[in-house]
């Protein structure tokens, strides 16, 4: 397929290309059209022309049938989306067909649900003359949103941001990572086809040290969603306070479960091992501390190893495969380096650690071994910092405050999970998480009319349901004497 950006309704070519390769054979893909500086302020230019044309006029019953026809569009080619974002990714496709394609069409429908039933405030109040005043509240765009969004989840976690930007009136300009380009380059197709009128919807593709950089600090942003890691969360925040346009930010996570001897033993095991080495690790709500209290540590140790060596690696079409590679050659190396970091600080490797032997048409992917650790301080780096990799590290605790320390000592706060059968305690220890997300008994059980997002340096803000729209809209304040 041919991958450009898509600037005021249709795809642009630059001179410079450059490939999309394979995560799983390491080859590649296609080439894709690398954005230039002028095509990032046209793409702007489109989205501020937009708000001030047919899109701005519309009135919230016609946004939400486009936003509609979106997600049916998103539904209509699911097979299309799917093959795209397992290219990108080398996700399984029995991961991506239950979460990723579902959820991409989900964001837009639950966005439209959510604008049109939200309600606006009223405030009578008095006045010295007797005659009072009414105060209400009107909703409006934000204006031009600059999205930037990760390669763990490209079309689910943009989606995310463009439903409820859209749903609120305002115009966007995405920027997707440039290691899972497809499925951004495909929804302008679908934008399209759904009537969403020119300059709405733009993508720029490229690094984002070159692009995304060009993006961020394009004057003419009035806002800057991001999810991505913590370190480029910083340069985003800081190049929002230039003009001082808000910024939501959704960071990285280093994020503990705690299983009490009163969990059911079952239910923890396949939730750990779900929030450990889904998508190979590769999720910003991962599990990478587990905390085991010690009536139960050998026994959950051994189950757990159990289930990680049975984890079928392979290609993403084939039934069987249960986890992909990494996402790319240099994150492997990342990940790799930190599997060495926790041998060297005295780690017991329970499984894994290093790189399987896979099939010859395989060896050129970026694959690793599900790894699991027991030995190590809590001050180690691999406990530390963010490995973003199919990884854990199990320790012992012998009381409740104990576990509660040991699962809050981070600097992040993205989510937690909590394994026991005990209500009381459940609610308790549930609700002493330092994070955003605080599960008991699961884990990625997310209602989207819920908040999300992260507490300490796992981000800023909340969006999903009527907070999202708390990001995207401005509120005007009409005080009206009697």
């Amino acid at each position: 397929m041919k991958v450009s950006s898509f600037i005021n309704g249709v795809y642009v070519d630059s001179e410079e290309q450059r490939n999309i390769t394979s995560p799983v054979t390491g080859k590649l893909i296609t080439p894709y059209s690398v954005a230039t500086d002028a095509q990032v302020d046209e793409a702007v230019q489109a989205a501020k022309a937009a708000l001030k044309g047919e899109w701005g006029s519309m009135s919230i019953q016609q946004r939400v049938e486009i936003l509609y026809k979106v997600a049916d569009g998103i539904s209509a080619r699911f097979d299309d989306f799917l093959e795209a974002e397992c290219l990108d990714t080398g996700k399984p496709y029995s991961l991506a067909r239950h979460i990723d394609i579902p959820r991409g069409a989900a964001n837009f429908r639950v966005f439209a649900d959510t604008i049109k039933n939200v309600a606006d405030e009223a405030f009578h109040m008095p006045t010295p003359d007797g005659t009072g005043a009414l105060n209400y509240t009107i909703r409006k765009p934000k204006g031009v949103i600059g999205v930037i969004g990760p390669w763990n989840l490209p079309l689910l976690l943009m989606t995310w941001k463009i439903g409820p930007a859209l749903a609120c009136g305002n115009t966007v300009v995405v920027k997707p990572s440039e290691e899972t380009q497809l499925t951004m380059t495909m929804l302008g197709e679908v934008m399209n086809a759904a009537g969403v009128p020119k300059g709405v919807f733009n993508t720029v593709l490229g690094p984002g040290s070159r692009v995304g950089d060009k993006l961020i600090s394009h004057p003419d942003l009035d806002a800057i969603t991001f999810t991505g890691s913590t370190a480029t969360g910083e340069r985003v925040a800081e190049a929002a306070s230039v003009g001082l346009r808000d910024a939501s930010l959704e960071l990285g996570g280093k994020n503990p479960a705690i299983v009490f001897a009163d969990c059911d033993m079952d239910k923890a095991i396949e939730g750990t091992m779900r929030s450990v080495f889904a998508n190979c690790g590769q999720v910003c709500l991962g599990t990478e501390r587990v905390y085991v209290e010690r009536p139960i540590f050998d026994e959950f140790v051994a189950r757990l190893k159990t289930g990680a060596e049975a984890l079928k690696l392979g290609k993403a079409e084939d039934p069987e495969t249960t986890m992909g590679p990494l996402i790319s050659a240099s994150h492997r190396d990342k990940v790799l380096d930190y599997y060495q970091q926790a041998v060297d600080a005295g780690a017991t490797v329970i499984t894994g650690g290093g790189v399987p032997e896979m099939a010859e048409e395989l060896k050129g992917g970026n694959w690793v071994e599900p790894t699991i650790w027991t030995g190590m301080a809590e001050d180690a780096t691999p406990i530390t910092e963010e490995i973003f990799g199919p990884c854990c590290h199990i320790a012992p605790f012998d009381t409740e405050d104990e576990a509660i320390e040991m699962a809050n000592n981070s600097p992040y706060g993205l989510a937690s999970s909590v394994w026991t059968e005990n209500a009381s305690r459940a609610h308790r220890v549930g609700g002493q998480m330092e994070v955003g997300i605080s599960w008991i008994n699961s884990w990625f059980l997310r209602d989207l009319r819920t908040p999300f997002g992260g507490a300490k340096q796992s981000g800023i803000g909340r969006e999903g349901g009527h907070y999202s729209l708390e990001f995207y809209t401005e509120l005007t304040n009409v005080c009206i004497k009697l």
